[in-house]
Formats: structure tokens, sequence, C-alpha cells
């Protein structure tokens, strides 16, 4: 086995042996690296208000979990360029059809026309991680929660859609909220496309 010399205390400010093997620092190294992955991705998932508090709360009152299907589309246009775009809510209303109509900002924030009356839309904040969940109120009160990211593909970026099946919903009825959801993602693509 081969040995090594290197001061790892000095790195890590930690109590390492001056002497260790060449496994040893791989083994050391893969825990470091995976420590340091664990508090980004904790910091980036738990550290940012992602979903309003009542949304966690809503969650975790309903323990059981639903189908849901995951919707794409891949845009030729840069990350940064098609964020900027989704960050203001005010845009929505060029492609989001599924949404609402009219959506726009009230004292209270976000709302939109919906069929049952006006719908309260709670956005994540801006953030580096291209998170663009939403929260839908009902008029009815009901909180739909709708995880949206947007990753970097290439030289341009892919928005991903998660549609969970509501309860009582038929299979022709989630199979037709994807269709009108699918849509709506195309004709973002070709807006920002042109």
């Amino acid at each position: 086995m081969r040995k090594c010399k290197h001061n790892l205390a000095d790195l890590f400010n930690t109590a390492v042996p001056r002497t260790c093997s060449v496994t040893g620092v791989t083994n050391l190294l893969r825990t470091v690296v995976g420590a340091a992955a664990a508090g980004v991705l904790a910091c980036a998932f738990f550290g940012m208000r992602v979903v309003a508090a009542e949304t966690r709360k809503d969650a975790a009152a309903k323990p059981e979990t639903v189908e849901s299907r995951g919707i794409t589309v891949r845009i030729d246009r840069p990350f940064d360029n098609v964020y900027e775009f989704l960050a203001d809510a005010a845009n929505w209303n060029q492609w989001a059809f599924g949404l609402g109509k009219n959506i726009r900002r009230s004292k209270d924030g976000w709302i939109a026309d919906s069929d049952g009356g006006i719908a309260r839309v709670q956005f994540t904040p801006r953030n580096n991680f291209g998170v663009m969940d939403h929260t839908v109120i009902r008029p009815s009160g009901q909180r739909v929660y709708v995880p949206m990211r947007l990753i970097v593909n290439g030289s341009g970026c892919e928005l991903l859609f998660t549609l969970f099946r509501e309860p009582m919903m038929s299979e022709a009825q989630f199979a037709s909220d994807a269709g009108f959801v699918q849509r709506d993602l195309n004709g973002l693509k070709r807006l920002l496309e042109r």
C-alpha cells in the first residue's frame, strides 16, 4: 500500500494523521465531498422558502402519495433569459392559460380569474436553482401545489412541470389536464423561441 504525507489537518481543520493511505485519503475526500453536496442540497431545498409554510402544512396533513405526471418542454433559449421571463408572473398571461385569466398583482399578492371566481397564486421567490414552484388557492380555499423546475439543457433549457392527480379525478380528466399543461408549455416554447 502506498503512503502519502499530506497534512490533511490543515486542509480540513481537523485532527487527521500526517501519514495516511491513498485509500484513506480517497475515502476522506468522498466523505467531505458528500457532506459538502448534502450541505448544498440542504441549503437549496430546506434553507429556501420554496413553498409557502401553509402548503408544507397541507402536504404534511396528507401522508398518502398521489399519482403524478412529469410534463416537460425543451426551450432553445438560454436558461437565464427563460428564468427572467418566468420570474415575472405578469408574463404568465402570455402562455399559462390553465392557471387562469388576467393574472395580476393585488394588494394581497398575485390573483387570477378562474371558472369559480378569483384564485390567489403564491409564487416561489426568485432563486438560483430554477425552482418555479407555485401554489394556486382556489376560490373554495383548496390549495393546489405545482412543482416546476427550469434546468439547463445544453445551450438552452428544459422546463419540468409535475402534475398531481387530484382526489376523485377520473383518468380521462387527468389526461385532459395533462394535455392542457403540455399545450401551455408548448405555447411558452413558441413564444420564447420567436
